[in-house]
């Protein structure tokens, strides 16, 4: 059976960019991008222009089998296809500016390989509710802002800024130079998120569904915390442990400040 797409991948109408001369005018033209997907067979002159206009806005390229290509796009795509974002992307330093411009301490989720949309895109939706300045996710092997993200997000997406980066562990030392303490959750955890103090200047990290966070992610954290499980399954959903412990962060603000 053909490989079909990533989840990350999943494509809907006005998503995908299928054509070198068009998804090279795309990159040109400074269109939010998540992900440019080449053929592994896919060679000429336009695709070294590709390569190189993606390198210099810093925009993810994956070369992949032909059939996943064919599986995103019914029309002639020429080898190439571009995956859009429903919104712009931003840098962590824009994350942070949320927050300065807002006068409150930042507090930042970093979500570590999340690859369900729906997830994310409910992750979204509680941050932003939550008083979330921005969020942070990986280029590579996690879902993008795709449009069905957006749609799960229920507008949240429109007011919360999204930083994409291709290092994790860099990002969070900049979040470490810039003040704020880093809190991750892990199952394995000695501490219960309620008996720590969670307060901003704070970013929270979140691993992805099934395999937690990792390694080196778990350990540039300053603290690691777990939700204690009293039934007989291992954890939660990441999207709900993500809305516990950033409603445990609120608890506390509202606490510090009555």
């Amino acid at each position: 059976m053909p490989p079909g797409p990533e989840p990350s991948d999943a494509a809907v109408e006005g998503d995908a960019i299928g054509g070198r001369r068009a998804v090279l005018e795309a990159l040109r033209a400074r269109r939010p991008l998540r992900k440019i997907l080449i053929g592994r067979t896919t060679r000429g002159g336009t695709i070294r222009e590709i390569l190189q206009e993606a390198r210099r806005q810093d925009v993810a390229v994956q070369f992949v089998d032909q059939r996943r290509l064919d599986a995103l796009l019914r029309t002639p795509h020429q080898g190439v296809v571009a995956l859009g974002s429903a919104r712009p992307l931003v840098g962590v330093e824009d994350v942070l500016a949320a927050a300065h411009s807002r006068h409150e301490p930042p507090l930042v989720l970093v979500l570590d390989g999340v690859e369900d949309p729906a997830n994310l895109g409910a992750i979204i939706r509680t941050a932003e509710g939550a008083g979330v300045h921005g969020v942070i996710i990986p280029k590579h092997r996690a879902a993008g802002l795709t449009p069905a993200v957006a749609k799960t997000s229920a507008g949240a997406l429109e007011y919360l800024p999204v930083a994409q980066v291709t290092n994790l562990v860099r990002a969070l030392d900049e979040l470490k130079a810039a003040g704020l303490w880093v809190a991750g959750a892990d199952p394995a955890a000695v501490d219960v998120y309620h008996h720590v103090r969670l307060l901003p200047p704070l970013a929270l990290v979140m691993g992805g569904e099934g395999k937690g966070l990792s390694r080196l992610v778990r350990e540039h954290c300053d603290i690691l915390v777990q939700l204690p499980m009293r039934g007989r399954i291992a954890s939660l959903n990441v999207a709900v442990a993500t809305g516990v412990l950033l409603y445990e962060v609120v608890r506390q603000m509202a606490a510090a400040n009555p």
